[in-house]
């Protein structure tokens, strides 16, 4: 196995946003037997020292796929594209606007211990981010990464959003 080589290359797949998830786990599980460390545990300190590292590097390639998130943000960072998160936040009024509605409406759901009205913004926002990650596919399919780029910089904030709303949930639960 090559250190070198891309996370799609490391689990045989074809270079693309769209990916079978149920292949990626099979390969992964293929990949985890040959180099888990248990299989070198009787082996030399640089066998086991080797299966430590590739195995580490299989989880995280692993987990960098899985996630259609993180998997957009590997492919630009591949094709040389900058998403700039750290230090480019600007976005479109109109997004942002959209923002500021979801977050008041998740706050006063969750001031009001409203369990019904928080399942029903998560509901309506994961309907929305899987929309937008069938748009981000074409996108990728056609080439648009600077497009694409705009998009995932999007998804960023509704992800967030996203895990916001569970801890809300999370938070009437306890």
């Amino acid at each position: 196995m090559d250190f070198r080589a891309d996370h799609f290359s490391l689990f045989g797949l074809s270079l693309g946003f769209r990916l079978d998830l149920s292949d990626l786990d099979s390969r992964y599980r293929d990949i985890q037997a040959q180099v888990h460390p248990d299989r070198f545990a009787n082996g030399s300190d640089a066998e086991r020292r080797m299966s430590m590292q590739w195995a580490t590097h299989a989880n995280e390639a692993y987990l960098t796929l899985k996630k259609p998130l993180e998997r957009a943000k590997y492919l630009l960072h591949l094709a040389g594209h900058d998403i700039q998160a750290e230090n480019n936040t600007a976005m479109p009024a109109d997004f942002l606007m959209e923002q500021m509605e979801w977050r008041e409406a998740v706050m006063e759901a969750r001031i009001g211990g409203d369990h019904h009205e928080l399942e029903h913004l998560h509901h309506r926002l994961r309907g929305d981010i899987d929309e937008r990650y069938d748009e981000l596919a074409t996108l990728f399919d056609k080439s648009d990464l600077a497009l694409a780029t705009d998009r995932v910089r999007r998804l960023m904030f509704l992800e967030k959003l996203l895990h916001e709303i569970d801890d809300a949930l999370a938070s009437l639960e306890d």
